[in-house]
Parts: structure tokens; sequence; C-alpha cells
């Protein structure tokens, strides 16, 4: 079986998953901004189906925070490494992988109390659960100086990580039908989580499968 370089930009990031990559990556920034300026400066009226939705958030203010800003700075990172060849900027990958396994962490701390209850929890614990296992994987093939193949892992990890940011329009959905669903954001934020993580998981793998970096 041939093999693909890793590097390949034309192969490596076509036009159409470069413009899904940035569409996550400007998401997820936006969505940690948000929340960040929220706890400086909390709305005093926010729409009456957000409120359980921000209580929840306010709640555990320290928690959120610990797992969000190392996510901000992870996604803020994500362009820097994945644009060049694995093992060139060691430094920035040493960051990457800490900063993705505190994000991993703080996830599963983050799913103790979520919003959208049952589901939403074994959304976050199923997809964190394999994020984890595609960074662990990853982290240890760097380690051993298999960089084209620890490139591949980690671009499961960070496709699987941006799912977060593709849940958002998926509840933008569902907020602007809820007059039509009488659905509550309990209601639909699990579900919204399954099927955000879904699209990345699925989008990233099949990419992954039809550009083999090495033969397996």
């Amino acid at each position: 079986m041939s093999t693909v370089p890793l590097s390949s930009s034309t192969t490596r990031f076509p036009r159409w998953l470069r413009i899904f990559f940035w569409f996550c990556i400007v998401i997820a920034i936006a969505v940690v901004t948000r929340r960040v300026v929220s706890y400086l400066t909390p709305a005093r009226n926010a729409p009456p189906m957000m409120v359980s939705v921000e209580e929840a958030f306010m709640s555990r203010k320290a928690l959120t925070l610990a797992h969000i800003l190392p996510a901000g700075a992870l996604v803020l990172l994500l362009p820097l490494v994945l644009r060049r060849r694995p093992g060139r900027r060691r430094g920035l990958e040493v960051a990457v992988y800490a900063l993705g396994f505190v994000v991993g962490i703080t996830a599963y701390a983050m799913s103790g109390h979520p919003v959208g209850g049952l589901i939403e929890r074994s959304a976050v614990l199923f997809f964190n659960t394999l994020y984890l296992f595609c960074l662990t994987r990853s982290f240890l093939l760097w380690s051993s100086k298999a960089f084209p193949l620890a490139g591949r892992w980690l671009l499961r990890a960070m496709g699987i990580l941006l799912g977060i940011a593709t849940t958002r329009p998926v509840m933008g959905v569902f907020f602007a039908t809820s007059r039509l669903t009488h659905m509550t954001p309990q209601q639909f934020f699990g579900i919204a989580f399954w099927i955000g993580f879904s699209i990345n998981t699925v989008v990233i793998e099949l990419w992954l499968r039809r550009h083999p970096v090495l033969p397996e």
C-alpha cells in the first residue's frame, strides 16, 4: 500500500476540510470568549430559556474556567501545530499534549452536572474517552518518534475535540425551533452533543481512512 506524506498540504488539508476546520476554530474561540465575558459582566436580562443554562454555568465558575481556558489556548495553538510536520515544533507539541490532557480530565468533571442530563453526560463520557484514547496514543507514538502516525492520531483527537464547536449550530437550530418542538435546553442539549460530536468524529475518520499515512 502506498503512503501519503502527512505534511502534504494539498492532501492533508483540502479546501472543504480547511473551511470546516476554521469554522470550528472560530466558533470554539467565540464560545470561550462569550463564557469568560459572561463571568466578568453577568447578563441581568437573559432570555427565559437561557436562565437555567446560565445559572448552571455560574454555579461552577471555577471548574468551567479550568476547562475552557486551556481549551481556548489549545484551539489557538492547533493551526500552528497541525500545519507543520510532526516533530518539527516540539515545544508547541508538548504544550498541545499538556493542554489536551487538562481539557480531557476537566471534561469528566464538567459532566457531573450537565445541563442536558443523562443524555448529555453519556455523550461527554463517550466522546471524551475516545478523545483521550486518541490523544494518549498520539502522545505515545510521538514520544517514540513515530511522528507520522502520531500526527494521524492527533488529528483524530483534535477532530473530536472540535466537536464542541459543531454542537453550537445544532443547538441554534433547536433554539430556533423551540416554539414548534416545545423542547427546553435540558431536553435538547444532550441530543445536540451527540449530533455535533458524531459529525466531527465521522468526518475526520472518513477522511483519514481515505488518506492513510502508513499501512495499517
